[in-house]
């Protein structure tokens, strides 16, 4: 079954990466939430998109050059309330079958923070949420740091731009050069050919960035291993509808 994962607590639905979103997840009928992470000035874990305030609240600042109390004092644009802590969101999941897809994000010179991954799988085995963990990165050397902080799955998400100047074949050598399993396309560029290829190399194949109706069902006519969806609600209903007509085209 591929699964799915509501991407940053589905920003579409609920705003980014809100507490609301995060509760709502927690009580759907899915597999993962996915959410990104920064470190502040201070030691704290945010879970946030972007290294900066700027887009998504009604402050400013870089995240690691602020503390958590500055951080927490942003209000989160059209879904509201404040950006939460990892432990805040451990603490939503605690009784939820929902599993994590944790995106360790760089900062925003673009590069990896400095002893930044084993402080958040630190975090996360304190709260008991490091076994159901799978984590994600656009930076192939943040995957190679995770592999020495523990043993949890991880995969890549391969930027777009690496496809189309590179073609997947060099994707594929990379991760299978640093020793990632999985792969992340966007929806947008997956196609039967790119998975067939991932798939042969001995490689797991998913996809990012499946929003729309027509994005979601490629994603399931892909079989793609796993999907993040700004619209969870959407992606379930259409999984339904998939399952139930490949019941009947095979019975």
């Amino acid at each position: 079954m591929t699964r799915i994962a509501s991407h940053r607590g589905g920003t579409l639905e609920f705003g980014d990466s809100t507490r609301a979103g995060f509760i709502a997840t927690a009580r759907m009928d899915l597999e993962e939430v996915e959410f990104d992470l920064h470190p502040t000035r201070d030691g704290h874990i945010v879970v946030h998109h972007d290294p900066t305030l700027d887009r998504t609240t009604n402050r400013t600042g870089v995240i690691a050059e602020m503390s958590m109390s500055e951080v927490c004092a942003a209000i989160i644009n059209d879904g509201g309330g404040h950006p939460l802590r990892l432990e805040q969101l451990c603490e939503i999941y605690t009784d939820s079958p929902v599993a994590f897809r944790c995106e360790i994000k760089a900062g925003a010179d673009g590069r990896p923070y400095r002893d930044f991954v084993p402080a958040v799988v630190d975090r996360l085995a304190a709260y008991g949420r490091l076994s159901t963990t799978i984590f994600s990165s656009f930076v192939i050397e943040t995957l190679v740091e995770i592999a020495s902080a523990c043993d949890r799955p991880s995969l890549w998400l391969v930027n777009p731009a690496i496809v189309e100047a590179q073609g997947i074949g060099a994707a594929i050598t990379l991760a299978r050069d640093h020793g990632v399993r999985e792969l992340g396309i966007n929806i947008d560029q997956s196609s039967h050919a790119i998975r067939d290829e991932i798939f042969g190399s001995g490689l797991a194949f998913g996809c990012w960035g499946a929003h729309s109706e027509a994005q979601i069902d490629k994603a399931f006519d892909l079989e793609a291993k796993v999907f993040t969806s700004d619209r969870p609600s959407l992606a379930i209903a259409r999984r339904a509808l998939w399952n139930a007509s490949h019941k009947q085209v095979n019975p």
